[in-house]
């Protein structure tokens, strides 16, 4: 079944198109009936049967146009095709119609009037600027249209309707542009180009041509800018509106105005949410007989501004998508990165274990680890990277691979930190290294050895509930910094009822909303009073922490291991 559509008031209007000949006119006997003073009572005429469709103008007064190009003789057309007669435009819809031409009837030549070029080079060409202050003072002026081709105001302003609902939903801002430019060319059935500009935030917000469309093939298909008019809609955020540029008072003085050959033209602002100017739209008609009026300037800016909000739309949405799929990845790397820390630690009578991880961001560069060497020695790993976030994390994992892989076939704490260190130094990145500390407990004989490469001591709470921690001499430089750095073994007794906190810097400088920090002193102190219990001891110290901060997120991540001998 063979249609001609028909956009009407917000509603699409098919008409039959029945096989053999459908006339389309102004007068009653017309197959095609179309109620307008601008179509001629027989306007022209539809021939063809299911596969086969042809259009022709009978003689009409404003023409008869497919995709664009007027015709003079029978022309074949196809499925999706936009057919105007004069100012009234409609779509042929048939699946199975065929384009090709009647034997002796050229086709149409097609149309080099792209919607948009991706080289704007040779499509939008901009003046000079002119150096003359006086070109950009006062109001554009305009005298009255009486174009034969105007189109009442009330379907203009059914037009702004047609726009909203041709970019409703659509997210693609490349493709929205184009549609823009379509509804402008249906709206203003006058113009001969139009392009849109558009703010480049990379090239210092420049604007830039992202679209443009022109109505004939056959002609100069250059969009000609004035770089005068542009600065003057971007500053004042209004609209222009000049009946003819080369003679238009305001522009006397710019001989970049007076050497364009544009009769009547429009440019106005795509203004943002705050009414900033993120782009402009420019309309020209090179028709004499066809200018713009203020009316035309109006109803500009309203498209104008439609356009604009659901480009903003659009844009607000591909980043709020963005951020899904990168918080989307983001919770995988969390994953992925929690699946690195030990899911359980190893269970030996006499000690107890307990450890916390709270990242600043939704991965982080804080570690620590606990599995058993031998039947008798039990490794403890504990670090905190240079930096958080997502730099952080990756340093975080390599480290936490080195460990497992080096630990379990070199026991000594002396030499694993050597292999740790060679592996970390080798393709670091400057300013990324870690502070570590390794620990191996031998639970047999109740003895520790520990390399601190550059961490914070421990905190040693004894049974009386006092506090000792190691001392600095023995803390060596981070991990990743010196490659060969001679780091010192510390040996120690553990004793019955001995508990060690091992902590990152994000809990001793966690802030409240004063900016105040925790402190190592407050700590001490709570270490002292607490829980001799080490699982205890880790979760109401991280309570703590919790209840200074007050509220306040934290700025790093916060990473507590406890261990203890029991009593």
């Amino acid at each position: 079944m063979a249609q001609l559509v028909f956009l009407h008031e917000g509603k699409a209007i098919p008409y039959a198109v029945s096989p053999g000949d459908t006339v389309i006119g102004r007068h009653p006997d017309c197959d095609i009936q179309l109620q307008s003073n601008t179509i001629s009572r027989r306007h022209a005429k539809v021939t063809g049967d299911s596969s086969q469709f042809f259009v022709e103008d009978l003689g009409s007064g404003n023409g008869t146009f497919v995709n664009g190009q007027q015709i003079a003789e029978r022309t074949a057309i196809k499925n999706q095709d936009r057919i105007k007669f004069g100012p009234l435009l409609l779509r042929f819809e048939c699946e199975g119609a065929k384009s090709a031409p009647t034997p002796g009837v050229p086709a149409p030549a097609p149309s080099s009037a792209p919607d948009r070029f991706d080289d704007f080079g040779s499509t939008i060409e901009f003046s000079a600027d002119s150096e003359d202050e006086a070109t950009i003072m006062g109001n554009a002026g305009s005298g009255g249209g009486f174009g034969m081709l105007e189109v009442a105001p009330e379907q203009k302003l059914r037009a702004v309707i047609e726009i909203t609902r041709a970019l409703t939903g659509e997210t693609d801002m490349n493709a929205m542009l184009p549609k823009i430019l379509d509804t402008l060319f249906d709206v203003f059935p006058q113009a001969d180009r139009s392009c849109i500009l558009l703010k480049d935030p990379d090239k210092g917000g420049e604007m830039i041509p992202r679209a443009y469309k022109h109505r004939r093939g056959d002609e100069d298909a250059t969009v000609k800018l004035s770089r005068t008019i542009l600065k003057k809609v971007l500053t004042d955020k209004s609209g222009i509106l000049s009946a003819d540029a080369a003679n238009d008072s305001q522009f006397d003085a710019s001989e970049s105005i007076s050497n364009l050959a544009i009769r009547s033209m429009m440019c106005v602002p795509m203004l943002d949410k705050s009414g900033e100017p993120i782009g402009v739209i420019n309309i020209d008609t090179q028709n004499p007989l066809s200018q713009f009026g203020p009316e035309d300037l109006e109803i500009l800016m309203t498209v104008a501004g439609q356009a604009s909000l659901t480009y903003e739309n659009a844009r607000l949405m591909k980043s709020w998508l963005e951020k899904q799929k990168q918080d989307g990845e983001m919770q995988i790397a969390m994953n992925v990165q929690r699946a690195l820390l030990p899911q359980s630690f190893p269970q030996q009578d006499g000690y107890s274990f307990y450890a916390s991880y709270d990242s600043a961001q939704a991965v982080g560069g804080d570690y620590y680890d606990a599995f058993r060497l031998t039947d008798d020695l039990i490794c403890l790993s504990f670090g905190d990277v240079a930096g958080k976030g997502v730099p952080g994390a990756l340093i975080m994992s390599r480290i936490a691979s080195c460990v497992q892989t080096i630990t379990p076939f070199i026991h000594d704490p002396a030499e694993s930190i050597v292999k740790i260190n060679e592996h970390m130094c080798a393709n670091m990145v400057e300013g990324r290294f870690v502070t570590y500390i390794l620990i191996v407990l031998d639970v047999k004989n109740h003895k520790m050895r520990m390399v601190n490469a550059g961490h914070m001591s421990p905190f040693i709470r004894k049974p009386d509930g006092s506090v000792e921690e190691f001392d600095e001499e023995q803390t060596g430089l981070p991990v990743g910094v010196m490659e060969g750095y001679p780091y010192e073994v510390t040996e120690r007794d553990i004793n019955p009822g001995e508990m060690f906190v091992l902590f990152t810097d994000g809990v001793d400088e966690a802030m409240n909303p004063a900016s105040e920090l925790y402190t190592l002193e407050r700590m001490r102190d709570f270490v002292k009073n607490g829980s001799d219990n080490a699982e205890t001891m880790g979760k109401e110290l991280l309570a703590d922490v919790r209840r200074h901060a007050n509220g306040r997120p934290q700025n790093d991540d916060i990473t507590i291991m406890t261990f203890s001998r029991d009593a």
